[in-house]
């Protein structure tokens, strides 16, 4: 897969139209649902992905082979999304040093019987500066210097919306793990 990859990107590099749409249609369902994660609008993620094909077909000389092909697309998909997520005015505020608390930042067990489901849908309804970390840290697997650079916020302030939507993911988790016990 990556050798045809390889050789896919070059024929692209060279304007290859029908190399670009074999790229694209490699990539395209992984794609839309990295989008879908971020904009909760099926028109607007598939805007936001097809805007990311188009960016990363104009950078593709830009495209260094360390980072696998895919990783580098979900990357520029990511970015589009969230500038979608910009203009609609989502702002992330810095967060003064005194709200922060140490937390575990691995610790994310959740009682067995709560539902991959359940935790999916109740990071839907985290507000949004929230659920983008969230899901930037434990879906994407970022760390908080990524997400710092991508979001351009501090380090610190990744780590406070971590924390405050773990502890709103536990707050709107709890009646259904309570429902799970009876």
């Amino acid at each position: 897969m990556q050798k045809q990859t390889e050789s896919l990107i070059k024929a692209c590099k060279k304007g290859n139209q029908i190399a670009q749409m074999q790229l694209y249609d490699t990539y395209c369902n992984a794609m839309f649902t990295v989008a879908s994660r971020y904009l909760n609008n099926e028109e607007d993620a598939k805007d936001a992905m097809q805007e990311g094909f188009l960016k990363a077909f104009i950078n593709l000389n830009n495209y260094k082979p360390e980072a696998t092909f895919g990783a580098w697309l979900k990357r520029i998909v990511i970015n589009q999304c969230l500038d979608v997520l910009k203009k609609r005015q989502i702002e992330f505020f810095d967060v003064e040093v005194s709200e922060l608390q140490i937390t575990n930042e691995d610790d994310w067990n959740f009682n067995i019987n709560v539902s991959k489901k359940d935790i999916l849908n109740a990071i839907e309804q985290l507000n949004e500066k929230h659920k983008i970390v969230i899901k930037l840290y434990l879906i994407e697997g970022y760390d908080h210097a990524e997400i710092s650079e991508i979001l351009e916020i501090p380090i610190k302030t990744s780590r406070t919306h971590l924390r405050r939507g773990k502890l709103k993911l536990q707050e709107f988790l709890k009646p259904k793990y309570n429902e799970a016990r009876y």
